[in-house]
């Protein structure tokens, strides 16, 4: 691949890091922008998104026809990565997670009349979404197989019953996507449906409490007693439930590694930058051959990160599915942004440790990294197993 940016995506990166530097960064020091659950509070964010919007940097992820920029995975990737040096970054520019993922599934695969319906007003900005899948035991977790909530056919309509939990953004969404069994096939026994807030038959449980900071709908747990969705809602065929997921995680989990390289990013300028000004035993901290073993060392795995997560993009852009190289840059990319913020807290001391930085948020935000969209343990055994498959081909050029 050719690690040079086009003009295109390098105009949208310079503009998106110019725009963080001047709102976004500055606007993190002031208290009251922030919520309860230590994300943008609603004013502000409203505020910013209409900035966002006027400077031409609103939906980059969407194809210009529903109302995104239209920018491909490798350009994505460059503007995801400096929107989020800032906490607030990618929620402004409306590419957070799970809206993104979810806006990105039903362009592909969704009708017009559903796009219509159930995209538009998700790009828009005017609703939030949610990508309902995980259950508690015995339920599905990284195996979809497992999948308890079922849809039974009715006529013209499906009824629902199970059980959901950690559904993140289900809090504040007013459109849903939901897997649920329609049947015992191997492949074929899961289906994806798509419903609103407001649709009886089901309810909101609770809000669940975690480390935080959380994004805004925190992370839910749902119950489904009767709820009626008409075949209308149906996204693609019946059985194609597992498609759905896997068109639709692909890409989301590299936009989680785009979104926290930035975040490694900035914890890495706050050390540099404070090593650089403090002071011990008459030198600076930055002349220190240990603290330049620590920076040196995060500073290349944040590069290592890049490289992983640019060239499952580029992939991604060719039309691959690149599972392993997806799989490899999720696993890299967590455990990077877990370093990056923990050095950056261990040179900054008792500064990195208080909230005076937003060190102490990074580092509680990280911690799940390793957990979202398919723990590390389960992406070491899919490229493990390709490994197994391909022998020496896993190591393949492509030509």
């Amino acid at each position: 691949m050719d690690f040079t940016l086009s003009a295109r995506n390098e105009d949208f990166r310079e503009r998106i890091r110019a725009f963080v530097e001047r709102e976004l960064l500055p606007l993190e020091q002031d208290p009251s922008a922030y919520d309860a659950h230590e994300n943008i509070a609603p004013e502000p964010l409203e505020r910013m998104r209409e900035k966002a919007r006027k400077e031409g940097l609103w939906c980059l992820q969407l194809p210009e026809a529903h109302g995104g920029q239209g920018l491909d995975i490798v350009g994505m990737a460059a503007c995801y990565e400096e929107m989020n040096r800032s906490l607030f970054g990618p929620v402004v520019f409306n590419s957070a997670a799970p809206d993104d993922g979810n806006m990105m599934v039903l362009a592909k695969v969704g009708t017009p009349e559903q796009q219509a319906r159930w995209l538009a007003p998700i790009a828009d900005g005017r609703v939030r979404s949610s990508f309902a899948m995980t259950e508690p035991p015995p339920g599905c977790g990284s195996d979809p197989g497992m999948m308890q909530t079922t849809a039974t056919r009715k006529g013209d309509r499906w009824v629902i019953h199970g059980h959901k939990h950690y559904i993140t953004g289900a809090g504040e969404a007013a459109h849903f996507i939901l897997i649920a069994r329609t049947s015992d096939d191997a492949r074929k026994g899961l289906t994806a449906f798509l419903f609103h807030r407001d649709d009886p038959g089901w309810e909101l449980v609770r809000r669940i409490p975690i480390m935080g900071p959380e994004e805004h709908g925190g992370h839910c747990e749902l119950r489904f007693d009767g709820l009626e969705i008409p075949d209308e809602n149906r996204l693609m065929e019946i059985g194609d439930g597992l498609k759905v997921t896997q068109i639709r995680l692909g890409t989301a989990r590299l936009t989680h590694c785009m979104r926290w390289l930035g975040l490694a990013r900035r914890s890495l300028e706050i050390a540099t930058d404070y090593v650089a000004k403090r002071e011990s035993f008459g030198q600076a901290l930055s002349e220190r051959e240990g603290v330049q073993w620590l920076l040196g060392e995060a500073a290349m795995d944040i590069q290592i990160g890049r490289l992983l997560t640019m060239h499952a993009a580029w992939k991604l852009d060719q039309g691959d599915f690149a599972r392993k190289e997806v799989s490899m840059a999720k696993v890299a990319v967590a455990d990077t942004l877990h370093k990056a913020v923990d050095t950056a807290i261990q040179l900054c001391g008792a500064r990195g440790y208080s909230k005076d930085t937003p060190l102490e948020w990074i580092y509680r935000y990280a911690r799940q990294a390793r957990l979202v969209d398919g723990a590390s343990e389960v992406h070491k055994m899919v490229f493990s197993r390709t490994l197994l498959k391909e022998g020496t081909d896993f190591w393949r050029w492509g030509v």
